[in-house]
């Protein structure tokens, strides 16, 4: 018999708005709401949409003894996430938020995750990590390994995780936490709000400007219902939050990437410190290394399905001759574009944008374009 679904802290609120709810990452989370996955998605572009992303794992990496001295606490902390990761961890500034992957020992993607630094100078000698859900057990193993006797992880995944999502999501919760205004893309803070301590990072998977605010399970229900008293924000699904991050061009772990899959393949090499890469000190380094100067296989492109049904994960992809090249990893219909889009893998001389190939859908070949990502510009809020 499986394990039964785990709730997040606004399943009841889920229900009651008349959401399907299905299985993800041992979770019984909201697919869509009663408006439909394509209204969600296009509220969102053009409002903003509310996510439920209770399901992922913050957690916070603190030192066990600091020295004070917020500089070289900040680098002892780092080191042992540097260890695990490819980013410039010793390198984030405090507020600073930054996108890095875990890698194994042959340079293949463990997660992709966010970690931040404090701004404050009290927390230095800390780290906030954000894991994807369905690795989260495993992330959170590696970093108390790393980190025994020196650190101690403490998950937060007990937690609300609100996202909201579009252009309207900074002056929304600028009403609510004024202080989130003063953030810009990938920076973070800790705010007060009536009583309880709420992480706040300028961030998201969506493209859009936005936030993910971390809050206490008792009142993540009363935020959430605030956030949604707001005539600009309506609860958006998992369904929406899909097409949403598609467009994005924006890669999904179990998807378009694994632990077979290099950051230089899946197109990550911005995500790979340009010191680290140099020193080659993090895991599989030697590999991404090789691949950061040319010795690639396969990388990850976006491809226009130009006519058919959208092309779905597992399709294989074709050259004109009619030999198979590669294969979807992530597709669907993008209801900004009304238009079906895809990514996928193929060997590097296939990837120029321009390139023609065919997506093979029910056995029939149909023709697909290799074209730039992402498929919808990015509207991240950038400050200085």
């Amino acid at each position: 018999m499986s394990d039964p679904l785990l709730k997040t802290p606004l399943h009841q609120a889920h229900i009651e708005a008349g959401a399907r709810m299905v299985p993800f990452a041992g979770y019984d989370m909201p697919v869509q709401y009663k408006d439909g996955v394509l209204k969600e998605h296009l509220w969102t572009r053009e409002h903003a949409g509310a996510f439920d992303v209770s399901h992922m794992g913050p957690a916070f990496l603190t030192l066990t003894d600091k020295s004070g001295d917020a500089e070289a606490d900040h680098a002892a902390i780092a080191a042992i996430a540097e260890t695990l990761v490819c980013g410039d961890v010793r390198g984030l500034k405090p507020g600073q938020l930054r996108y890095t992957l875990l890698l194994n020992a042959e340079g293949g993607m463990v997660d992709d995750l966010m970690i931040g630094r404090p701004l404050r100078a009290d927390r230095q000698g800390m780290l906030y990590i954000v894991v994807n859900a369905g690795t989260k057990d495993g992330d959170f193993g590696l970093f108390e390994k790393a980190a025994a006797g020196k650190a101690t992880l403490t998950r937060a995944d007990d937690r609300g995780l609100i996202a909201l999502q579009g252009p309207k999501a900074g002056a929304v919760l600028a009403e609510i936490l004024p202080e989130s205004a003063e953030l810009g893309f990938m920076q973070f803070r800790r705010v007060e709000h009536e009583g309880h301590g709420l992480v706040v990072s300028r961030s998201g998977y969506t493209g859009e400007d936005g936030f993910e605010i971390l809050v206490p399970a008792s009142i993540t229900e009363a935020f959430w219902n605030r956030l949604l008293a707001d005539e600009r924000v309506r609860p958006i699904g998992l369904g929406a939050r899909d097409s949403l991050r598609l467009e994005a061009g924006l890669p999904l772990y179990g998807h378009d990437a694994d632990e077979t899959v290099s950051p230089i393949e899946a197109g990550l090499a911005f995500a790979v410190s340009k010191r680290r890469l140099k020193a080659q000190d993090f895991p599989g380094a030697a590999r991404v290394a090789a691949e950061a100067a040319g010795e690639l296989e396969r990388v990850r492109v976006g491809l226009r399905v130009l006519q058919g049904a959208p092309a779905r994960e597992g399709a294989p992809i074709a050259n004109p001759a009619g030999h198979e090249v590669g294969v979807v990893t992530s597709g669907g219909f993008a209801p900004s574009l009304s238009a079906p889009i895809a990514m996928g893998f193929v060997p590097p001389a296939l990837s120029a944008p321009g390139t023609r190939l065919d997506v093979i859908v029910r056995g029939k070949a149909q023709a697909a374009e290799v074209v730039a990502m992402p498929f919808v510009p990015h509207r991240y809020l950038r400050k200085s």
